[in-house]
C-alpha cells in the first residue's frame, strides 16, 4: 500500500516545524490545579487522551508503585527463588546485553549477595555475546549454561525469555528451572510454556497496570517479591534491608532503554527517585562517571543517562563482550570502576566513528527507497557492524520521518540479524508479526516492542521479507503521509530567555520517551557563529531575540568541512532546548539547537 508523497525528494528530507496537538481538557485542568501556563502547555502537548489523576505524574513518587503481587506469576517466580537461596542450590543470571539487561543483571546479583547471602561461588552470570550469541536466551548461551560444573538448577533471565521457548524447553530437559522476567512483548502462542514461571507486564492475563515498565523494573519487582516470600517463611530476618538502593539502577535502565515516561506513574517514579539515589554519589560506578564527565556535570540528570551513561555501557556490548559493563558497575572502589570506564570509553569512541559510516551508507541505500516511496527503509550495509544497527536506523527516522530497519549479516553462516525503530503511527512489533504472518520463512526470529525491535532473516529470504514487511507497514499505516517533522511547544517571550524559566520546566521532569524534553521555536539574528569540535560538525552560535543575546550549540549541524547555509546577520528559524550551561561553578541560559533554517527576506 503506497503513501501520499510530498511532491519531490527535496521537501521530503527537509523537516517540517509543526505545533504539538495540545490535550485542550488536560492544559485547562493543570492550570486550574495550580501549574504554570507553560507546565500546563508542556504537559497537555505529551499526554493525549490522558484523563487521570495530575499528581503522579506532576510529583513522581514511590507511593505510586503497585505491589508486584500482581504480576501474574510473580509468586511463583518468587517462591522458586526463594526455594533456590534457601536449599542452596546454584543459580544462573540470564540477561540481555544492553544497559537494561547490565542494570537487571546487577539489581538480582546485589539483592542475591547482599540482601539474601547466597555466595558468589553458587552465581553464574550468563549474558550474551551480541554478534556470537545473539539476542535472548541464544542456543550459545543454552550450551554454555549446560557446560558450567557445577551446573545451575534455576536460571532467572531478565529483559529476555519471551520468545525463546524451544531453548527454554532445552534447559528444562537438562533439569534447569528457568524464571522469566522480561517486558517485551509476547508471541501470539502466549509465554513461553517450558518456563517455571513468566513474568511479563504485558501477558494478557496479567494485573499490573503499567505494561510499559522496563526489564530492569520487572525484574526489581520479582527480587522484592522474593524477599518477602523469604521473610514469610523466616528464612530472612523481617528487618532485612528493601531494594529500595538498587532503584539507582533501574533507573538508569529504565532511561536508556526507552521505555515510556509519559503516562506511566511507575517509571516516573523510579528515574525521579533513582536520580536522587544517584547523585548521593555513594557508588564508586557514580562517582567515576561523573569524574569522567568533570566537575560540572552534576547533578546527573536524566539526559545524562540517556546520552552519557547509556551510551558508554551499550557501547561495550555493541562492539565486545558485555562484562566490562557490569564489572563497572559492581566496581566496589573507584579504581576499579574508572578502569572498566575506560575501556568503557574507548568502546564508545569506537562506536561512533563506526555509526558514522554506516549512517553515511544507509543514506544512500534509503535514497532509491524515498523516491520509490515506500513506507519504511530497509537497508542492509554489507559490511556494517550489528552493533550499529539501532542508532543507525534512528538517525534514518529522524532523518526521513519513516520507520527505518538495518541489516547486517549475522555470525550464523547464511544469516542476517537487524535493528529497526519507528514512528508514533506505527506498531513495530505487530508490523513484523504481520510481516511473519505473509513470509513465516523469511523471518523465523523476532521480538521487540512497539518502538524497537530485532530480527533474523534467512540471507536467501531478504527479498522476500523487505517485500512483506513493506506490505506489513502500508497495511498499519493505512496512507499517510510520511515526512521528517520537529514538534514544538510554540514560542518563548525574551523575557523567558533565563534560568527560572528552565527551573519551571525541570519541576516537570523526568523527560525522556513520550514524554519529550520542551522544545520551543522561534526567530533569531545570528550575531556569531563557527565550526567546533574534532571533526568541525557542530556549530556554536550566538543568537538573538529582540535585547536578549544566547549562546547556542547545535551538534551534528554540519558535514566535516562544509560550511553553514548562512551567515552573519542573516535570520533563522529555530527548534530549541533550554539548557543550562555550567562553567566553573557558575551557571548561565544556553540554548541547544535541534534544527534551524534561513528565514526568507
Amino acid at each position: 500500500m503506497d503513501v501520499i508523497a510530498p511532491p519531490d525528494l527535496h521537501a521530503r528530507l527537509r523537516p517540517r516545524l509543526l505545533p504539538r496537538p495540545r490535550n485542550q481538557a488536560l492544559y485547562a485542568r493543570a492550570q486550574a490545579e495550580g501549574l504554570t501556563e507553560l507546565q500546563a502547555r508542556v504537559l497537555a502537548g505529551r499526554l493525549a487522551g490522558y484523563e487521570g489523576e495530575l499528581a503522579p505524574l506532576t510529583q513522581p513518587s514511590l507511593r505510586y508503585l503497585e505491589h508486584p503481587e500482581r504480576l501474574a506469576d510473580g509468586r511463583r517466580a518468587a517462591e522458586r527463588i526463594a526455594q533456590a537461596v534457601v536449599e542452596g542450590e546454584h543459580i544462573g543470571i540470564l540477561t540481555d546485553y544492553d544497559v537494561d539487561g547490565i542494570t537487571s543483571h546487577v539489581v538480582i546479583r546485589r539483592t542475591l549477595v547482599e540482601l539474601f547471602g547466597v555466595p558468589e561461588a553458587r552465581l553464574h552470570s550468563l549474558i550474551g555475546h551480541r554478534i556470537h550469541d545473539g539476542y535472548g536466551i541464544s542456543l550459545p548461551l543454552v550450551e554454555r549454561t549446560l557446560s558450567l560444573k557445577p551446573r545451575p538448577s534455576l536460571v532467572i533471565t531478565a529483559d529476555c525469555g519471551s520468545s525463546d521457548e524451544p531453548r527454554i524447553a532445552r534447559l528444562r530437559a537438562a533439569g534447569i528451572d528457568v524464571v522469566v522476567s522480561d517486558h517485551h512483548a509476547l508471541p501470539v502462542e502466549g509465554p513461553p510454556a517450558s518456563a517455571h514461571a513468566v513474568v511479563n507486564p504485558t501477558r494478557d492475563d496479567c494485573d499490573y497496570p503499567d505494561a510499559t515498565i522496563a526489564g530492569c523494573m520487572v525484574a526489581w519487582l520479582v527480587m522484592s517479591l522474593a524477599r518477602q516470600v523469604l521473610i514469610e517463611w523466616g528464612a530472612l530476618p523481617s528487618a532485612t534491608p528493601k531494594l529500595s538502593p538498587w532503584l539507582s539502577y533501574v533507573a538508569l535502565g529504565t532511561v536508556a532503554d526507552c521505555v515510556s515516561l509519559g503516562a506511566s506513574p511507575a517509571n516516573r517514579a523510579v528515574v525521579s527517585h533513582g536520580l536522587t539515589l544517584i547523585n548521593r554519589m555513594e557508588a564508586a560506578c557514580w562517582r567515576a562517571m561523573a569524574a569522567r564527565l568533570g566537575e560540572d556535570s552534576t547533578p546527573f540528570t536524566a539526559e545524562t543517562l540517556a546520552f552519557q551513561m547509556g551510551p558508554r555501557i551499550n557501547a561495550r556490548s555493541r562492539l565486545d563482550d558485555p562484562y566490562a559493563a557490569l564489572h563497572f558497575m559492581l566496581a566496589a572502589d573507584d579504581g576499579t570502576a574508572t578502569r572498566h570506564l575506560e575501556t568503557l570509553d574507548q568502546d564508545n569512541q569506537s562506536r561512533k566513528a563506526i555509526e558514522a559510516d554506516m549512517t553515511e551508507q544507509a543514506r544512500l541505500l534509503a535514497v532509491p527507497q524515498l523516491d520509490a516511496n515506500h513506507p519504511a527503509i530497509v537497508v542492509f550495509l554489507e559490511g556494517g557492524h550489528a552493533g550499529g544497527q539501532g542508532i543507525v536506523a534512528s538517525r534514518l527516522v529522524q532523518a526521513y520521518g519513516r520507520p527505518a530497519l538495518v541489516m547486517t549479516p549475522a555470525a550464523a553462516p547464511g544469516m542476517l540479524t537487524g535493528s529497526g525503530r519507528s514512528i508514533e503511527a506505527l506498531h513495530l512489533r505487530d508490523a513484523l508479526q504481520r510481516t511473519f504472518e505473509l513470509a513465516p520463512e523469511a523471518l523465523p526470529r523476532f521480538g521487540g516492542h512497539r518502538g524497537a525491535a530485532g530480527v533474523g532473516v534467512p540471507a536467501d529470504r531478504f527479498d522476500a521479507f523487505r517485500t512483506a514487511f513493506l506490505q506489513a507497514v502500508g497495511e498499519q499505516l493505512g496512507g499517510i503521509e510520511l515526512f521528517p517533522h520537529v514538534l514544538t511547544d510554540g514560542e518563548l517571550l525574551p523575557a523567558q530567555f533565563d534560568l527560572s524559566t528552565l527551573d519551571e520546566l525541570e519541576r516537570l521532569g523526568p523527560y525522556g520517551r513520550e514524554f519529550d524534553a520542551p522544545l520551543f521555536e522561534g526567530a533569531f539574528l545570528v550575531e556569531a557563529l563557527r565550526p567546533v569540535g574534532a571533526d568541525g560538525s557542530h556549530l556554536m552560535m550566538t543568537l538573538s531575540a529582540g535585547a536578549v543575546s544566547l549562546r547556542a550549540i547545535w551538534f551534528r549541524a554540519l558535514t566535516p568541512g562544509e560550511l553553514p547555509a548562512f551567515g552573519l546577520g542573516d535570520r533563522l528559524r529555530c527548534a530549541y532546548r533550554l539548557s543550562r550551561n555550567r562553567w566553573k561553578g557558575r551557571e548561565s541560559l544556553q540554548l541547544m539547537v535541534d534544527y534551524a533554517e534561513p528565514l526568507d527576506g
